[in-house]
């Protein structure tokens, strides 16, 4: 069977056995996540005393693994059957879970570092096999609302998440919280069970000894592509503008518009509520606008926004701003992921994620680190002025691919 004829012949998305496992599971995950994240947060400050020191260790147990795992869970995704590798990096995320709250119960407390930095690593290898089985189930003109739907679960979580996880820890506990995470793991991994196969071979056998070649072959295959690597200056940009805008959000809340510290949570409310409805707005047209359109308009969006935010004063004005950012917003992480899957072959699926996903978070939390000392150099509105400009300049980085198509052979579905 052709191309065409596969493209004809493609069940509605929302009838694709294989979307409808992964929502599943990706909503059990993010039960989990924002349950952890939360208990940790708030066991660790009350522990603490909200020492700045050990509530930030947090944040390092999270993004470390990214830069050290993120390239080597790429390449060894490549490698291992897919499915597979995503069921049995859910069933160690749980048992690394149970075993870490033996830990808890009998009196270190420490290791609620480890829950987090344990799962993140896992991720790391779970992850680019996610985006390898998204690449090889669903046809490549469903790819785009696909991704915005995945966005749309990311977005119900971000409105819902702080008060699953406020209220699981604030009735039950940190222990409880923490079996929890557990618990969903391990359902989720029952839940992959259901996933088509994928009739992909597992490589490790036949290129033993061969990692390293596979690995440099991530970036370099990201390097010739002009599109990747725009794309990969696009993450850079990006993670930049958004790393020292969310480090400062606090600050707009108490300076800028004289509120309260929990007044906070008011605009992240409105911001996920925002990327919710705007995730399900460009899943209905996602099909008529290239990537690169999605990705640019995100950007511009961004960059208009967040300079606006930098300056107003007024609490309805900073709100209205926030949730229309919040509603273009998908555009940034749905042009980003498609044109992931479609400019890269099915077998370096893995290993382009793991180059350029570190881009993003490694700027991200550059700038977070930095945003402090900036804070004391610059007013939060030259601050978040230089923000919006790295926007700006992301949209400006796809102005020489905008017309560029798809390479006609990278969703061809392997067949045994």
């Amino acid at each position: 069977m052709d191309r065409h004829e596969k493209t004809m012949n493609a069940p509605s998305l929302f009838r694709n056995r294989f979307l409808q496992t992964i929502l599943l599971s990706s909503v059990l995950l993010q039960v989990g996540i924002w349950v952890r994240n939360f208990a940790i947060l708030l066991y660790v400050a009350e522990r603490t005393n909200n020492d700045p020191y050990a509530i930030s260790l947090i944040s390092v147990a999270e993004f470390a693994p990214i830069f050290v795992f993120s390239f080597i869970g790429g390449t060894f995704a490549d490698r291992w059957r897919p499915k597979r590798t995503m069921i049995w990096c859910d069933l160690l995320s749980a048992v690394s879970v149970f075993v870490v709250l033996l830990t808890i119960h009998f009196g270190s407390w420490h290791s609620v570092y480890l829950v987090a930095f344990i799962s993140a690593i896992l991720s790391q290898f779970s992850q680019p096999s996610s985006m390898r089985l998204f690449k090889y189930h669903v046809p490549e003109e469903q790819l785009q609302q696909g991704m915005a739907l995945f966005q749309s679960l990311m977005a119900i979580f971000m409105v819902l998440g702080p008060m699953l996880g406020t209220f699981v820890y604030s009735t039950f506990g940190l222990e409880i919280s923490i079996a929890v995470m557990g618990l969903v793991f391990l359902l989720s991994a029952v839940v992959l069970i259901r996933l088509p196969e994928d009739h992909m071979q597992s490589q490790a056998a036949a290129v033993k000894g061969q990692f390293r070649k596979e690995f440099i072959e991530g970036f370099r295959y990201v390097w010739q592509s002009q599109v990747l690597r725009m794309l990969g200056l696009a993450f850079i940009l990006a993670g930049l503008a958004v790393g020292v805008a969310q480090a400062l959000n606090l600050f707009i809340v108490t300076e800028r518009l004289g509120r309260s510290k929990e007044f906070l949570q008011y605009l992240l409310m409105v911001n996920g509520a925002a990327m919710l409805i705007g995730g399900g707005i460009v899943a209905a047209f996602a099909k008529r606008v290239p990537p690169q359109i999605l990705l640019a308009i995100g950007m511009i969006a961004g960059a208009v926004c967040t300079a606006i935010v930098g300056y107003s004063t007024s609490v309805p004005l900073t709100l209205t701003v926030q949730f229309l950012n919040g509603l273009v917003f998908p555009c940034i992480h749905i042009g980003i992921s498609t044109m992931i899957l479609k400019w890269s072959e099915a077998s370096i699926v893995g290993r382009v994620n793991g180059v350029l996903n570190p881009m993003f978070v490694g700027m991200m939390v550059v700038s977070m680190s930095f945003a402090g000392a900036l804070k004391g150099a610059f007013s939060l509105g030259t601050i978040y002025s230089g923000a919006g400009l790295l926007f700006l300049l992301g949209a400006l980085v796809m102005v020489p691919i905008m017309n560029q198509k798809a390479p006609d052979n990278t969703h061809i579905a392997q067949e045994t």
